[in-house]
C-alpha cells in the first residue's frame, strides 16, 4: 500500500453454528450446557491459530432476549436451533397494564443463565462476563412482545399505545440494563452505548421521526451515552438523515437489503460500517470474496466485518483474511 493511502480497519469473528460444528454440539446446547460450551471453545483453539487469530473467550451463546423474558414473555429453545420469542401481548389493551418486574435477576430465563454463567466461570475463569447482548433496542423490542403484524398496525389504529408500549420498553431496558450490569461489576458512568434495532426501519420516515427517533434519543441519553452506536438491518436512504439529528457515532446496517455501502457513502451522514455476510461467504469463491472486500473498502467504511460460520469455509476466510491484513496495514 502507498504510505498516502487510508488504512481499512476490520473485525473477524468465529460465529456460534462454527463453535457447535467443531465441538460436535446442537447449537442450543451453547445457551445452557457448560460441558458442550467448554468442549466447543477447546476445539476451537486449533482453527483459530491457524488463521492467526487469538482464540475466543468462553461465553454463552448469542442471546438477545433476557430482557423480553424477564418481562414475561416466552422463550422457546428449540433443538439445534436459534431462540425465539413468543408474543406477550395479545391485545392492545394489555398494553396498560405492562410493569417491570421487581427483581429483573429473578424472573423468565435470567436465573438459569446466570446459573450457567457461574458454572462456566469455574470451569473457564476467562469466561466472557455476559449471558447474552443486553437487549433489543424499542422497535424490536415492541414487535417481539406484541408480534410484528399486530404492532406495526397499533401506530395507525391507536398511536398512544404504540407510544406508550415503545416508551415502556425503553425505560424497562434501560432498567434492565443497569440492573445486569451491576451483577457483573460494571458501573453507571457515562461511556459508549450501542442500540439493536434491526425492526425501526419498517416505519416510514414520517412515523420514524414520531415513533422510533424521540425513543432512540431517550434510550441513549437515558444511559449516559458518550458515544452512540445503532446497528438496524432494514434502513433506507431515507432514513439516513435521521441518524444525524440522533448524533450517531457510527451506524451498522450489517445484513440491510437496502443500503450497499456504495449507497452509505453517498447518503449516510454519519462514519458507517461495511459487512461481508454469511450468504457472501457462501456464495462467491475467494477471489470474489477478495474483489468485494477491495470494492467496500473503497467505499471508506470505518471497519469491514466478517464472520466464519463453517468449517468449509476456512480457505475463503483465509482469503478475506489476507486481503483485510493487507488493507489495514
Amino acid at each position: 500500500m502507498s504510505n498516502h493511502a487510508r488504512r481499512q480497519r476490520y473485525g473477524f469473528g468465529l460465529g456460534d453454528t462454527l463453535l457447535a460444528e467443531v465441538g460436535g454440539a446442537p447449537l442450543d446446547a451453547l445457551h445452557h450446557d457448560v460441558d458442550a460450551i467448554c468442549r466447543c471453545y477447546e476445539a476451537i483453539v486449533p482453527l483459530a491459530e491457524r488463521l492467526g487469530v487469538e482464540p475466543p473467550r468462553p461465553r454463552l451463546a448469542g442471546f438477545s432476549y433476557c430482557h423480553l423474558s424477564a418481562l414475561g414473555a416466552e422463550i422457546v429453545f428449540a433443538e439445534g436451533s436459534e431462540p425465539n420469542v413468543v408474543p406477550l401481548i395479545r391485545q392492545a389493551k394489555e398494553i396498560d397494564d405492562l410493569e417491570e418486574p421487581d427483581d429483573y435477576l429473578s424472573r423468565g430465563v435470567v436465573p438459569a443463565r446466570l446459573r450457567t454463567f457461574e458454572k462456566l466461570l469455574a470451569r473457564r475463569p476467562d469466561a466472557q462476563k455476559t449471558i447474552g447482548h443486553i437487549y433489543e433496542g424499542p422497535v424490536t423490542s415492541a414487535a417481539l412482545l406484541m408480534g410484528g403484524q399486530p404492532f406495526f398496525v397499533l401506530p395507525h389504529d391507536d398511536p398512544e399505545r404504540a407510544h406508550r408500549l415503545l416508551s415502556f420498553c425503553v425505560r424497562s431496558a434501560v432498567n434492565y440494563a443497569r440492573t445486569i450490569g451491576r451483577y457483573f461489576g460494571r458501573t453507571d458512568e457515562p461511556g459508549s452505548v450501542g442500540i439493536p434495532d434491526d425492526f425501526a426501519g419498517m416505519f416510514g420516515p414520517d412515523q420514524f421521526a414520531e415513533f422510533v427517533v424521540p425513543c432512540l434519543d431517550e434510550m441513549y441519553a437515558s444511559q449516559q451515552a458518550t458515544e452512540r452506536y445503532l446497528h438496524s438491518e432494514l434502513l433506507r436512504v431515507e432514513h439516513l438523515r435521521f441518524l444525524a439529528d440522533l448524533k450517531i457515532t457510527e451506524f451498522d446496517p450489517s445484513a440491510d437489503q437496502f443500503l450497499t455501502p456504495p449507497l452509505c457513502r453517498q447518503h449516510c451522514p454519519v462514519p458507517f460500517t461495511a459487512r461481508i455476510l454469511a450468504m457472501d461467504v457462501r456464495d462467491n469463491t475467494a477471489d470474489e470474496l477478495r474483489a468485494m472486500y477491495r470494492a467496500y473498502a473503497a467505499c471508506e467504511p470505518t471497519r469491514i466485518t466478517f464472520h466464519m460460520t463453517s468449517l468449509a469455509e476456512e480457505e475463503k476466510i483465509r482469503a478475506i483474511l489476507d486481503v483485510a491484513r493487507a488493507l489495514a496495514d
